[in-house]
């Protein structure tokens, strides 16, 4: 499984893949887990090569490279001394040196799955390296033998008129159990490319596949969209507000647009979810209109934006996932017209009218704290006032970075939550909080990083 890499801006939480490393001019691929686990029965040139194509050089050097698929992990750095490796605080794992260089490796397995891991170096007795976001994928998230597969679509362009000819990428899937003359489900995915590789960093489809294959998620149509781009709208109003925002915040037109769109607390972008690019795809595909079978997602601003999209049109979508969402004040005070920013949320939740919504937060101890805000705990305000109005929610908290693999880990089991008690006969359903969560205390916080004073 690819790893994802660091990401260096608190909206622009697109995860990539690692590539192949130009240095090598032996090694043509990249190799999987699998595969460089088998190369190191036999360690030699094959495997050397291997490690230099499939991990980035800057991993190898700073001790973060890795690979993983199920329990079976490889691990791989440059040091000058051999290095011992530690999983979760567990003891030392002894690693193995490449002849002739200054490579070490190590095979190791990791039983709990559905979970974000962390590992690290030492190396003559100090820490080196590691990674906090290493995710151990459940078989849900690889796909099972016999289960079909459904086809995803070309990549669609669709010009906006709600956001003055802005232009989105989006793609559709639609899985081989969908039938034309059965209305499906519905589930919106924002930063949509990074979710529809299925050997990637978020394997969403090999899920989607699975769950609906054991009737654990009904048949659904999921639509994967990425943020627009304005540049070709120049002299329109949508672009001067983001030329403005690019200007004062020093960030790219390509990512303002992306925070306009998912940070803006409003309807606007529902809208033009169900306007403009549910339209298109109602137009190809028989969709439920009902908000009881209808489910949104995303990261970071995208996790915001999911939630945003529920509050302002519940009747619209109903249910929502929300990995390290950002309830910060990106957008606050940009437009006049708008008044609240995202670090509002949690009051809007404990003073607003209750919407009938259910809502899984995923967060991580080591999330951002900059400029705009604290990440974790402006999701952990946002945990307790969904649960002080006895919303149908669950909290997962960790201690990962602004990073998707621990959503990506989880997501079976976020789905599965998700799509519980799910009756297809149904058009509503009144979510409540669940027995188990009620009785449970409120959230808490202690100092962690600093000594006792």
């Amino acid at each position: 499984m690819r790893r994802a890499t660091a990401v260096a801006f608190a909206s622009t939480a697109f995860f990539i893949l690692s590539f192949v490393d130009g240095a090598s001019l032996r090694a043509a691929e990249k190799s999987n887990a699998a595969q460089l686990i088998e190369l190191a029965k036999s360690p030699g040139l094959k495997l050397h090569d291997a490690i230099i194509a499939t991990f980035d050089a800057k991993d190898l050097k700073e001790g973060a490279a890795w690979a993983g698929q199920g329990r079976d992990f490889f691990f791989a750095t440059q040091a000058s001394a051999k290095p011992e490796l530690f999983i979760d605080g567990g003891s030392a794992q002894q690693t193995s040196q490449l002849a002739g260089s200054d490579i070490y490796y190590a095979v190791a397995r990791i039983d709990q799955l559905g979970k974000l891991h962390a590992f690290y170096y030492t190396v003559n007795g100090a820490k080196f390296g590691g990674k906090l976001d290493v995710p151990a994928f459940t078989p849900l998230s690889y796909l099972q033998p016999g289960v079909p597969s459904g086809a995803l679509s070309d990549r669609i362009t669709h010009t906006s008129k709600i956001y003055d000819g802005m232009k989105s990428e989006y793609w559709i899937y639609v899985p081989a159990q969908y039938k034309a003359d059965t209305p499906a489900a519905l589930m919106v995915f924002q930063d949509g490319g990074g979710y529809i590789h299925r050997d990637g960093n978020n394997p969403a489809l090999n899920a989607i596949d699975n769950l609906i294959a054991q009737k654990k998620i009904p048949v659904m149509i999921a639509v994967f969209i990425n943020p627009g781009d304005i540049t070709d709208s120049p002299d329109t109003p949508t672009f001067q507000f983001v030329k403005a925002y690019s200007d004062k915040w020093q960030r790219t037109l390509k990512d303002s647009m992306r925070s306009t769109l998912y940070d803006t607390v409003s309807d606007r972008y529902v809208r033009f979810l169900r306007d403009e690019v549910l339209v298109d795809v109602a137009a190809k595909y028989n969709l439920r209109k009902d908000s009881y079978s209808r489910a949104i997602t995303g990261l970071s601003s995208g996790g915001i934006c999911a939630f945003n999209a529920a509050w302002q049109m519940p009747e619209q979508f109903s249910r929502v996932i929300s990995w390290i969402g950002s309830f910060s004040s990106i957008q606050w005070k940009e437009d006049p017209a708008v008044p609240d920013g995202g670090q509002d949320y949690p009051d809007k939740v404990l003073r607003e009218d209750k919407r009938n919504i259910r809502v899984w937060l995923q967060d991580g101890s080591e999330d951002l704290d900059l400029r705009y805000g604290n990440w974790p705990l402006a999701n952990l305000r946002m945990a307790n006032a969904l649960k002080a109005k006895e919303y149908d929610f669950h909290f997962s908290y960790g201690k990962g970075t602004h990073n998707s693999g621990h959503g990506a880990a989880e997501f079976p089991a976020e789905m599965i939550w998700l799509w519980r008690d799910y009756d297809p006969a149904k058009t509503t359903q009144a979510f409540e909080i669940e027995p188990s969560e009620k009785a449970k205390p409120i959230f808490r916080v202690s100092v962690t990083n600093r000594d006792a004073e």
